[in-house]
């Protein structure tokens, strides 16, 4: 019941601060909602509880989603929380969620996996490409037969269907990547997240 009159206070006051927002009076919102200012003003208010047909009229006339009017109040559409790979040494903070745009997907990651300690069953090949730029540490990528170190403040770009993983220098290191579908299939094992 809690969360309920937690959801039901942000609801009322997102319909508020989107209709001062858009610099509307309560007699112009409720004109375009069809219902009276003083039933609007009870709402807005937490006098009078919000009917489903009522909160459909509103969300129409503040040209948002019933979603966006109702979205949980906690804060996992915020906050980025990491998912921690032990096994491969990663931990990964999703940044752009639901594909981001043109279906890539962005994420941190911290790589704790030492160079030198890869095996063929570590290496990886599928279609497309992978982007990243090394925001601390230095990365190797292991690439075909290739062993290529990326620096701080250096970028890499390579295509996927070559056999590649990454490994940390010495110390940990922090990277910011580009993944397409594939590579966010592979790399990320998003498909169990969705």
């Amino acid at each position: 019941m809690r969360q309920e009159a937690a959801i039901d206070a942000i609801v009322r006051l997102r319909i508020r601060s989107l209709r001062k927002a858009r610099g509307w009076s309560l007699d112009n919102l409720a004109e375009r909602a069809g219902i009276s200012p003083s039933q609007l003003s009870r709402l807005e208010t937490g006098h009078r509880r919000i009917a489903l047909d009522q909160l459909t009229a509103l969300a129409g006339a503040l040209n948002t989603s019933l979603d966006q009017l109702v979205e949980s109040a906690n804060d996992a559409d915020v906050v980025i929380r990491p998912e921690q790979d032990e096994r491969r040494g990663l931990t990964t903070w999703l940044l752009s969620r639901d594909n981001g745009p043109g279906g890539m997907t962005v994420a941190k990651m911290r790589i704790t996996e030492q160079a030198g300690t890869t095996t063929p069953d570590d290496f990886g090949v599928h279609p497309g490409r992978d982007w990243f730029t090394v925001l601390s540490g230095t990365v190797i990528l292991y690439l075909g037969t290739r062993v290529i170190r990326v620096e701080a403040g250096q970028a890499a770009g390579f295509s996927t269907m070559t056999p590649h993983t990454l490994r940390a220098d010495r110390e940990p290191a922090e990277i910011l990547c580009i993944l397409d579908h594939d590579g966010e299939r592979n790399h990320l094992g998003v498909d169990a997240h969705r």
